[in-house]
C-alpha cells in the first residue's frame, strides 16, 4: 500500500484547508484509514480516523469538531477538511492505514499504523 498526502499549506487563523491522502496497491487491505499529525519538538498525535468500509469516524477529542475526514471509494482518497484553523494546528500532517484494527475499533496509537505517507506541511500564522 502506497500513500500520498497533499494539500498542506500557509494560511492565517480561522481559514480552511483540505487535505488529501490518495492511495494506491492493496486496498482490499486496509481497515482504518488515519490522519496523524506532528508538531516542532512534539509527538505525533492521533488526528480522525474512518473505517474504509461503512465510513465510520472517530476524532481526537481536542479538536473541538473543527475537522472532518471523509473518504472517496471510487477515487481511493481520504480528505481531512480543516476549518477554524489555529496556529496550533500547525504541524506537518501525514495519512495512514490501519490494516489490522476490527471494524468496531479505532486505534489511535501510531504503532497500530502498518502504511504511512509522506507527510504534509502546514503552518497556521496568527
Amino acid at each position: 500500500v502506497q500513500l500520498q498526502a497533499s494539500g498542506g499549506g500557509l494560511v492565517q487563523a480561522g481559514e480552511s484547508l483540505r487535505l488529501s491522502c490518495l492511495i494506491s496497491g492493496r486496498t482490499y487491505s486496509m481497515r482504518t484509514m488515519g490522519w496523524f499529525r506532528q508538531a516542532p519538538g512534539k509527538e505525533r498525535e492521533f488526528v480522525a480516523g474512518i473505517k474504509w468500509n461503512g465510513g465510520r469516524t472517530s476524532y481526537a477529542d481536542s479538536l473541538e469538531g473543527r475537522f472532518t475526514i471523509s473518504r472517496d471509494n471510487a477515487k481511493n482518497t481520504v480528505y481531512l477538511q480543516m476549518n477554524s484553523l489555529k496556529p496550533e494546528d500547525t504541524a506537518v500532517y501525514s495519512c495512514a492505514v490501519d490494516t489490522r484494527a476490527i471494524q468496531s475499533v479505532f486505534r489511535s496509537e501510531p504503532g497500530y499504523y502498518d502504511y504511512w505517507g509522506q507527510g504534509t506541511k502546514v503552518t497556521v500564522s496568527s
